[in-house]
C-alpha cells in the first residue's frame, strides 16, 4: 500500500526542546500509525524533506517545537500557508518555511495540505554554539499528548485529506483550520 500521509519529525537532537519531532517520531516506533502513513524523523535534513513533499502525498503533518506565546508544553495545529515567493528557498537547514519553498521550487507538482504539529518549548537555544542535548520536563510531557494528539488527527485526515480536523483538547490548543505562520516566522 502506497503511503499517502507523511508524518515527518523535524529538529535538532542536540538543541534541546527542538529534537520534540524526533522524540515524538521515536514514541510512535511504540504506537505505531496505520500502513497508509509514512512516519519519517527528518531531523535537519530540510532537501529530503523537501523532495518528500513532493512524492504525491494528499497530506503532510510536520512536527516541531514552535514558539507561539503559550506555555511550555503545549501542542498547536496550525495549517501551513502554501508559499507566496516571499521566502527564498533553502537547501541547507530545516526552517520549515524554507523547505516548503523549496519543494516548491524543485517540482511542478502542488505540493499537499501541510499541517504543523507544533510543542511550544521552554528551551530552545539561539545557535549551534548552545548544544544542549534533552528535553525540557514540560515538553518531554507533551510527546505522548502529541502522539495521542497524531492518532486523533490521522484517520481524519486519512478518511478527508481537505475536510476540517479534530480539536486537539485541553490543555492544547486547538481551532479550526486557518491560514498561519510556519514555525520560526510571524503568524498574521
Amino acid at each position: 500500500m502506497t503511503p499517502r500521509l507523511l508524518v515527518a519529525g523535524v529538529g535538532n537532537i542536540f538543541l534541546a526542546d527542538d529534537a520534540f519531532g524526533p522524540e515524538v517520531i521515536r514514541a510512535l516506533d511504540h504506537r505505531p500509525l496505520p500502513p497508509q502513513v509514512r512516519v519519517r524523523d527528518y531531523g535537519i535534513r530540510g532537501m529530503d524533506l523537501a523532495y518528500d513533499l513532493l512524492d504525491g502525498y494528499a497530506t503532510a503533518v510536520l512536527v516541531d517545537a514552535a514558539r507561539r506565546g503559550h506555555r511550555p508544553g503545549t501542542l498547536s495545529l496550525i495549517e501551513a500557508e502554501p508559499p507566496d515567493g516571499t521566502v527564498p528557498p533553502e537547501a541547507h537547514g530545516m526552517d520549515p518555511a524554507k523547505v516548503l519553498a523549496l519543494a516548491t521550487h524543485l517540482g511542478d507538482e502542488p505540493l499537499p495540505r501541510v499541517l504543523v504539529l507544533a510543542c511550544e518549548p521552554e528551551v530552545l537555544p539561539s545557535g549551534d554554539e548552545d548544544l544542549l542535548p534533552g528535553l525540557s520536563t514540560p515538553v518531554r510531557d507533551a510527546v505522548d499528548r502529541a502522539v495521542d494528539a497524531l492518532h486523533t488527527l490521522i484517520p481524519a485526515l486519512l478518511a478527508d485529506p481537505a475536510g476540517p480536523v479534530p480539536a486537539l483538547g485541553r490543555p492544547m490548543e486547538s481551532g479550526p483550520p486557518r491560514p498561519a505562520a510556519l514555525p520560526g516566522t510571524a503568524a498574521d
